[in-house]
């Protein structure tokens, strides 16, 4: 199969789709890959590695996508890469397309096969090329939080951890899955006093085991969240229904419940957020201010750290990447039930019904292609 790497072109967004280590075990099993140049230079890789890889360095995205059968990403397609994605062409990238419906109406009249990241799903229900995305963006959200509480940059001027004898800022982590527990770890080590909520109990005594002290539990719901922003420092927002919108936790008449300078984190941003009055941000102008409550929203945080970001994409993509591109998208998707969950539009058809259902969008059952 002919494989085709763009460089990534969203805002602040340096990772790549195919480090060279991956681009070799493509081309010794027998494939071509064709890399745009100067596409990993972001993340720490070169021309010259992928070139000593096996891969062709090619100039333009035009000539990548026009040769390619698979397009590899990180990002989904913007409206400038619309037009460059041909019918029955394979994309394999995060696409989140419940969250913005002209990325949805534009992959449908494109004709492409598009299969997301983000809804590749295992049978125990983890979704495994999102996981070490969400442990970076998780990590990040309290590196980030921490940052924002500053008061120059208009937070409440509070060290998160504290020192003796002044109390650490508190945390509130909405979610306990991969984001929030990776939130909670990393909120916890520096020292701040943390309580993250989930509606499984499970999933709640499992945290209750492995996390330190200074991490306590709660059952969500709205009257606990509301109790509990009033004295929140730092809220992380990380909830997540695979291939849907989150759902809105934070309610825009609580920010007036929130102490002046509280600082909010929207990990869920690229799922439309589950902050009532979070809107997607960049790297470079990340964060607004909406009734003296600092929102940090970038939907895309890992690319901010794109070396650890892509090597850890890639451990988890290749696999799959390389089942894709030695048997076809439909063989593989039907031998394994992961890949064909992420299926999500197939020659103008919408073939995951969360997506369907989120703009009201006729949905199509996968059964039909395979």
């Amino acid at each position: 199969m002919i494989i085709g790497v763009p460089k990534e072109i969203k805002n602040n967004e340096n990772r790549v789709a195919l480090t060279p280590a991956g681009t070799q075990e493509l081309v010794k099993r027998g494939h071509t890959v064709h890399v745009q140049k100067t596409a990993g230079v972001g993340s720490g890789f070169f021309d010259e590695d992928y070139q000593r890889a096996g891969a062709t360095m090619i100039d333009n995205a035009a000539e990548i996508f026009s040769k390619a059968e698979m397009i590899m990403k990180v990002k989904e397609p913007i409206e400038q890469e619309y037009k460059l994605i041909k019918k029955d062409q394979l994309v394999f990238t995060y696409f989140h397309f419940a969250s913005y419906e002209p990325l949805t109406k534009a992959m449908i009249e494109s004709g492409a096969v598009c299969l997301a990241y983000e809804t590749v799903e295992r049978i125990d229900g983890s979704l495994p090329l999102l996981v070490p995305m969400s442990e970076v963006a998780g990590r990040m959200s309290i590196q980030e939080g921490a940052k924002y509480l500053e008061k120059p940059l208009k937070g409440r001027g509070i060290l998160l951890g504290g020192v003796p004898g002044v109390k650490p800022a508190k945390v509130l982590v909405l979610g306990g899955g991969v984001v929030g527990a990776n939130a909670a770890k990393i909120a916890a080590g520096m020292g701040a006093d943390v309580t993250i909520l989930d509606l499984n109990l499970n999933r709640l005594r499992y945290l209750d085991d492995v996390m330190p002290k200074n991490v306590h539990t709660m059952v969500s719901n709205e009257y606990t969240i509301r109790e509990l922003v009033k004295d929140a420092d730092l809220i992380i927002g990380g909830v997540l229904v695979p291939g849907a919108k989150a759902p809105k936790l934070i309610t825009r008449d609580m920010l007036k419940t929130m102490r002046p300078g509280t600082v909010l984190v929207d990990v869920a941003v690229d799922q439309g957020g589950c902050i009532e009055t979070c809107r997607p941000t960049t790297h470079e102008d990340p964060t607004f201010i909406i009734d003296d409550v600092v929102h940090y929203c970038v939907a895309n945080m890992p690319g901010a750290v794109p070396y650890t970001s892509t090597l850890a994409l890639t451990n988890a993509t290749l696999p799959y990447a390389i089942r894709l591109a030695s048997q076809g998208w439909k063989k593989a998707c039907e031998e394994s039930l992961e890949l064909r969950l992420g299926l999500n539009v197939i020659r103008g058809e919408v073939v995951y019904k969360a997506v369907a259902d989120a703009f009201n969008l006729h949905y199509t059952d996968v059964k039909k292609f395979l």
